[in-house]
């Protein structure tokens, strides 16, 4: 008879020492030996969220700021904060809590319409539906404003050319309030039918059957049963958007700057940005911005932890669909006409621009008569400038999502399959950035990087500290939610059988979580992409990304040539989601297959 080997000794995991199980204890033999693993992420978190945000501070109540050959802070005062009782600070603030609160309104309407219509309803077109809810997230925010500036700038705006070749006396101008709640409500929207469609599509068909069992009509089931479940992914998305149109400096500063609309990532931008510098003013309307999403962030947790909103039990139930009879065609219609506003007629207006021979544009006839070209996009394409962009952002981009997805790992495994007393601590400082406009974060990671003794500023890698600090949260939940779905028996059976926690994690549970960590690379790739406020402030001349590309030209009037690059940029956006999506559809038919294979050999 085969003797069965003994099984090693078991040992704290809270390291990720190889032979133990999860369930070991880990106090006992030294917070260092312990918690090792744990101290490292937290040291990794401290230097890209805690430590940007403590020098934020500290700068707005000091005289002065971290830089090459500065002595220290200076002196402590409280002059800087009178910044904050500033006309333009109040102006700012008010303009800021406007476009939140105004975005928010207009993403809630389109985006939970659309998830409706998608996810409950028997509309035509749903699958596309879907994808007319999800598009806009692939177009930067940079770009949805600058094509809407060349849609409906009150002088020479497609639109309104168009309006004066049909004889019609109105003007649609962009540059004011309601334009920028518009364009920010308009590409925010699909946050909202995310996390929505989400909601309703796994919503317990019980509940809205006894309704109707009980009398209930169709419009009191929505109302009394429908909508009251909804009510989380409802807050929490109209949250989500009111901070990020908050904290938004793209849209603001390419369609509010014309009119003389400041808002505080504008301003803080403008401080910065003036002679000399104002570094420590900036600092303090800084943390204004940063306090007030705090608030709104714990506001939203209060509201939602006040109630049970359980709607998905064990048994399996498909959410009812609704008839919508004479309204099917018009709730297609709706979503048809949302992605001509958002994809089409931007996408246009930024090709139109681009192929245009002349900046001036005096009736829609000058595109019939030989006055377009490729010529314009061709140039750029071939410009040294542009290839370097590219070239920058792709690093930049892989670098970020490689780390990002570490970072995540590492992170999400100690919260979750350690009994780490730091892992609590992990996840709230991973996702703490949530509640930090970016371009606050980073004014931070520059005085950081200034601070301390590795010589980084300057390089892509401060640029890819940036963007990895900005979408850690969406990166740690992302991981997190693929590791919740797998239990620990797999990793501990593979520890208990001989091999080291290491080798187990590598051979065991990186394999069957390849998929959220492939979907998180991807992820995190393509808002390393997209993101411009975070690096506003750390890039040089040898630096610059594609979104910083496309600002300073859009800045220095030269339109053709920012809408070209747009276009250029929305391609590579489109390449890499196109690539997310085959990577993602392998991932799943593979493990699908590997599933199979195992249950066949059983």
């Amino acid at each position: 008879m085969t003797q069965l080997a003994t099984p090693p000794e078991t040992r704290p995991v809270d390291d990720l020492e190889p032979d133990a199980p999860v369930s070991a204890p880990l106090w006992g033999r030294g917070i260092l030996r312990k918690n090792g693993a744990a101290l490292v992420v937290l040291a990794v978190l401290a230097v890209l969220v805690i430590m940007p945000m403590i020098l934020v501070l500290v700068a707005a109540i000091a005289t002065e700021v971290p830089r090459p050959g500065n002595g220290g802070l200076g002196a402590l005062t409280l002059d800087n904060l009178k910044v904050l009782t500033s006309p333009d600070a109040v102006k700012g603030l008010v303009n800021s809590l406007i476009l939140g609160l105004g975005a928010t309104a207009i993403a809630l309407v389109i985006g939970a319409t659309l998830a409706f219509i998608c996810a409950r309803t028997d509309a035509p077109w749903r699958r596309f539906i879907f994808f007319i809810g999800m598009a806009p997230v692939f177009v930067p925010a940079l770009v949805g404003a600058l094509a809407w500036s060349l849609l409906a700038s009150p002088s020479a705006g497609f639109v309104n050319i168009m309006l004066a070749d049909m004889g019609l006396d109105m003007t649609i101008n962009i540059y004011s309030i309601p334009g920028l709640i518009f364009v920010l409500g308009l590409f925010y929207a699909p946050y909202v039918f995310m996390l929505v469609h989400s909601s309703l599509s796994m919503m317990n068909a019980d509940l809205e059957e006894a309704s109707t069992v009980h009398g209930a009509s169709l419009k009191t089931m929505f109302r009394t049963v429908t909508l009251p479940l909804a009510m989380p992914a409802l807050l929490g998305s109209g949250i989500l958007v009111f901070a990020l149109s908050m904290e938004n400096f793209p849209v603001a500063a390419v369609l509010g700057n014309p009119a003389g609309i400041e808002t505080l990532p504008t301003y803080i931008f403008r401080l910065m940005g003036a002679a000399p510098a104002q570094a420590n003013a900036a600092a303090g309307i800084a943390i204004l911005l940063t306090l007030g999403l705090v608030f709104v962030t714990m506001g939203q947790q209060w509201i939602v932890n006040r109630r049970k909103f359980t709607t998905m039990t064990g048994k399996g139930a498909r959410p009812r669909q609704v008839p919508l009879r004479g309204w099917r065609w018009p709730a297609t219609i709706f979503a048809l006409v949302y992605f001509l506003l958002a994809i089409a007629l931007p996408m246009g207006a930024l090709f139109l621009a681009a192929t245009q021979d002349s900046p001036y544009l005096y009736s829609m006839s000058q595109m019939f008569q030989g006055g377009m070209s490729f010529d314009n996009i061709v140039k750029v394409a071939s410009a040294a400038d542009f290839q370097k962009a590219l070239v920058n952002s792709v690093v930049v981009a892989v670098v970020a999502a490689f780390a990002g997805t570490t970072i995540s790992f590492s992170a999400s495994y100690i919260r979750y399959r350690t009994k780490s007393r730091l892992g609590a601590l992990l996840e709230q400082i991973a996702t703490a950035p949530l509640a930090i406009p970016s371009i606050v974060l980073g004014m931070g990671i520059l005085w950081t990087w200034l601070s301390l003794p590795i010589p980084i500023y300057g390089t892509l890698i401060i640029l890819a500290v940036a963007c990895v600090a900005v979408a850690l949260p969406q990166g740690y939940r992302s991981i997190s939610s693929s590791m919740l779905q797998l239990h620990s028996d797999l990793e501990d059976s593979a520890v208990m059988l001989g091999a080291r926690r290491s080798r187990a994690i590598v051979n065991v549970t990186v394999p069957l979580m390849r998929v959220g960590i492939v979907s998180t690379f991807l992820l995190l790739l393509m808002l390393a992409m997209r993101e411009l406020s975070a690096s506003l402030f750390l890039f040089t001349s040898d630096t610059r990304i594609l979104s910083i590309l496309v600002f300073d030209n859009f800045e220095n009037g030269q339109t053709a040539v920012a809408a070209s690059i747009s276009v250029l940029f929305v391609l590579v956006i489109a390449v890499l989601a196109v690539l997310a999506q085959l990577a993602g559809n392998r991932e799943k038919k593979q493990l699908a297959e590997a599933s199979d294979s195992g249950t066949n050999s059983l």
